[in-house]
């Protein structure tokens, strides 16, 4: 079989070769990438596990300074949280009522470009893509990270519904957000008696509707919860990623926002880190323990 080189390399048409020899060292850049992110994540396991550097050089083939710089530098391993390669940040568009068009709101749009800012900080390919007016997405894609509600999309919402522990339910005072397996609920602050600059939102890894493989979703109740789920990311990514890695999971982040500029002041998890493998586990031995 010809190499990449020399197929591209044998096309007649000069500009379709200029696109071809684009479009591959696009996927050579994103798979060294990936190749150093992964290299320095195994290191950092080793030394973690109390091997020495000297050992791993050793073995390697490295210098010790080599593997010294490897941990130290390039691609950090917890990047692979937000995907591997490329990925694309999926925001809603809502009609504007006064035009009768489409349009991407600031809130979303600052959301959105927060995301991308952070993925490309982890040297990842980012693109950008938008749930229609009318709620339509293509989940079946790879590298999806997607802010976006139940609200805005019935296809969303029946993703949210294939979490087995945190549900998006609503009420006579909005949306909402319950925990199943703690009975713990969470809201706006603007639902509140009086109302406070605070929301709720959710963060998790679910399944896509094809059932190759997952998409990060995030979605306050609020787009200030939202804008604090990427907050938090940027803050607390590597420990995120130490618990969860790139399994399916679900929390619910409290967001407190300075209420003139909507940004984010303090967030944090209030709801466990459920990976929903075990998730699914527990509820195996419950169907086990009633037969």
């Amino acid at each position: 079989m010809p190499s990449d080189l020399e197929r591209i390399a044998a096309i007649d048409d000069p500009y379709r070769l200029i696109r071809a020899a684009t479009e591959r060292l696009n996927a050579a850049q994103q798979e060294v990438t990936e190749l150093a992110r992964l290299r320095r994540r195994v290191i950092q396991e080793l030394h973690a596990q109390g091997v020495s550097y000297a050992q791993i050089a050793e073995q390697a083939g490295l210098s010790r300074g080599r593997i010294h710089q490897i941990k130290h530098t390039g691609p950090a391993p917890e990047g692979a949280f937000l995907g591997t390669g490329a990925v694309t940040v999926v925001t809603p568009l809502r009609l504007d009522p006064e035009h009768n068009r489409p349009m991407l709101t600031l809130d979303d749009m600052r959301s959105g470009k927060r995301l991308e800012d952070l993925a490309r900080s982890f040297g990842l390919a980012v693109a950008s893509d938008n749930v229609s007016v009318d709620g339509k997405i293509d989940l079946n894609r790879p590298g999806l990270l997607v802010i976006c509600g139940p609200r805005m999309s019935e296809q969303m919402r029946a993703a949210y519904d294939t979490d087995p522990v945190i549900r998006w339910e609503r009420d006579d005072l909005g949306w909402l957000l319950r925990d199943r397996r703690t009975g713990a609920v969470y809201r706006s602050g603007s639902q509140t008696t009086p109302p406070e600059p605070a929301d709720s939102a959710y963060l998790g890894r679910l399944p896509r509707p094809d059932g190759n493989g997952t998409f990060l979703a995030i979605a306050g109740i609020h787009p200030n919860g939202s804008l604090g789920v990427i907050d938090l990311l940027a803050a607390e990514i590597a420990t995120l990623w130490g618990q969860v890695g790139d399994r399916r999971f679900s929390t619910v982040v409290s967001v407190a926002y300075d209420p003139e500029t909507g940004e984010p002041v303090r967030t944090q998890l209030v709801a466990p880190l459920y990976r929903h493998e075990d998730d699914h586990e527990e509820d195996h031995r419950e169907d086990r323990e009633d037969d």
